[in-house]
């Protein structure tokens, strides 16, 4: 299966949750790329639309690779892929030290974003946590984390496409996994999109003014 872009991708999507059209659920994107996903989604559901804040941890000479992530919540919620510090010989100090960066560009991002917007409330309600796509996982469930603290009645997740491996970690976090393309052998995410341009952070602050939070 190929989306024509992310709103093609959160279409198809929202016809697989329509069943959860007047139940009071909140969408919840992982910005950039899971904003424009999203925002189908919130339209279709007639819900709220809000952000979770989540960076990947990189390998600091290989930084697509992620030894971890991290999401905003009271407390942090940090995930570390213990089989890639292992591999890479990752020390503590600088899995932290790069924690620290990532942790300001969230800082960043929700001055950038939310700038005093009120928050979609969560807490008793159907989250439905949306990103464009699953790599290794990491970010999605530190994103799973950070949402589960604030107390939803259930908690889905619903990407277009994720490695099945992934997949079955991520089903230990949330309560309901959607997913339209499992595949045993993802390769890029892009690779399923045939516009896969990068969001910019006007789209995200764009997109999230069509919401009033709720």
């Amino acid at each position: 299966m190929t989306f024509r872009d992310r709103a093609d991708a959160g279409r198809r999507l929202a016809e697989a949750l329509a069943g959860y059209a007047g139940q009071d659920a909140t969408v919840l994107a992982l910005p950039r790329g899971g904003v424009p996903v999203a925002a189908e989604i919130a339209a279709a559901l007639k819900a709220p639309l809000d952000l979770v804040l989540v960076r990947k941890i990189g390998v600091p000479f290989d930084p697509e690779l992620a030894m971890g992530a991290v999401a905003d919540a009271g407390t942090p919620c940090t995930v570390r892929n213990a089989d890639v510090i292992a591999s890479v010989g990752v020390e503590e100090a600088t899995f932290e030290a790069v924690r620290g960066r990532e942790l300001a560009e969230i800082e960043r991002r929700r001055g950038a974003y939310l700038k005093g917007r009120a928050r979609a409330e969560v807490e008793g309600r159907v989250a439905i946590l949306v990103d464009d796509g699953v790599a290794t996982g990491a970010t999605t469930r530190a994103a799973l984390l950070a949402v589960r603290e604030q107390r939803p009645s259930k908690l889905v997740l619903a990407v277009p496409v994720a490695p099945a491996e992934a997949l079955e970690v991520l089903r230990r976090e949330a309560d309901e996994v959607v997913c339209l393309e499992p595949r045993m052998f993802l390769g890029a995410i892009g690779a399923y999109y045939d516009d896969f341009r990068q969001v910019s952070d006007e789209t995200v602050t764009d997109m999230l003014a069509r919401f009033q939070p709720a």
